[in-house]
């Protein structure tokens, strides 16, 4: 029997996960389908629980739901627990799962794709919103020297370190704490490239052959990278990869077997505005 899968959101008609799960899906010979379904905010719950009574196996939770899912879940991962999002949901006897793969896509695309290493390094996240809650545990797992949050409303930062606050090692504060710089890694993990707003940034952010990494895809060549581009960083990347990673860690989990992202990569790559 097929195996069905689905993502739940509002809009859902622009997702590329159908794409990406059909692509894993046929190299990877699994018998399930993978289907959008828009939902709004008053039958978000019936609408997860009518998927599950009619045997859905999983789903993707995309904006706005990451929040609302919270309480429909039985058990969470450490990462969902971390992040009070959820973006994954598993059905099966034990009840419902719910995980957050947003982090480890962005790990995986920076490190197995890209070909960085985290560890020892030095990692600035800017944002403090949904975004950063995802990715900062993951993070954070792979051992950096420094690692840095910062916001422009700093309580936020402080937020999302929380108790892994460690003076000198994981620190938050507003975005003028990036002026102490030199950083191997830099995340935008803002709204600013979708409004086409400019960070304000400390000149010295940029360690020599750093990262500047725009969470956000599809947007074109955005006002952080040109500013990353001046203020020194060597490479660009924008949010794709870690779209690709996020959906084949979801994969993993529903079906014990982790995709190949290379050839879905090179694939998405020429459906989207070249960086």
């Amino acid at each position: 029997m097929t195996d069905r899968y689905a993502l739940v959101g509002n809009p859902v008609a622009q997702s590329k996960s159908p794409i990406l799960h059909a692509a894993f899906a046929r190299q990877l010979n699994q018998d399930m389908t993978y289907e959008a379904i828009l939902a709004t905010k008053e039958n978000f719950h019936e609408t997860v629980r009518r998927f599950i009574d009619e045997g859905g196996k999983g789903m993707n939770i995309t904006a706005p739901f990451k929040l609302d899912v919270l309480d429909l879940v039985d058990t969470m991962s450490e990462r969902a627990q971390a992040a009070q999002a959820i973006n994954t949901l598993k059905f099966d006897e034990n009840g419902v799962y719910g995980d957050n793969t947003d982090g480890a896509g962005l790990v995986s695309d920076i490190q197995e794709y890209m070909g960085v290493k985290l560890k020892g390094r030095r990692l600035l996240v800017v944002g403090a919103g949904g975004a950063a809650r995802g990715i900062f545990l993951p993070l954070l797992q792979t051992e950096p020297a420094y690692f840095l949050v910062v916001n422009r409303t700093a309580h936020k930062a402080h937020e999302i370190i929380g108790d892994h606050a460690d003076p000198g090692k994981v620190e938050a504060g507003a975005i003028e704490l990036a002026a102490d710089g030199q950083f191997d890694v830099v995340i935008n993990a803002t709204s600013a490239s979708l409004t086409g707003d400019h960070l304000p940034l400390p000149q010295g952010t940029y360690a020599k052959g750093s990262l500047a990494y725009e969470l956000a895809y599809n947007k074109g060549r955005t006002p952080f990278m040109d500013d990353a581009t001046r203020g020194g960083a060597a490479r660009l990347a924008d949010g794709l990869g870690m779209l690709v990673g996020q959906a084949a860690e979801g994969f993993l989990l529903w079906r014990g077997i982790r995709p190949d992202v290379t050839e879905v990569m090179r694939m998405l790559r020429s459906t989207v505005k070249p960086i």
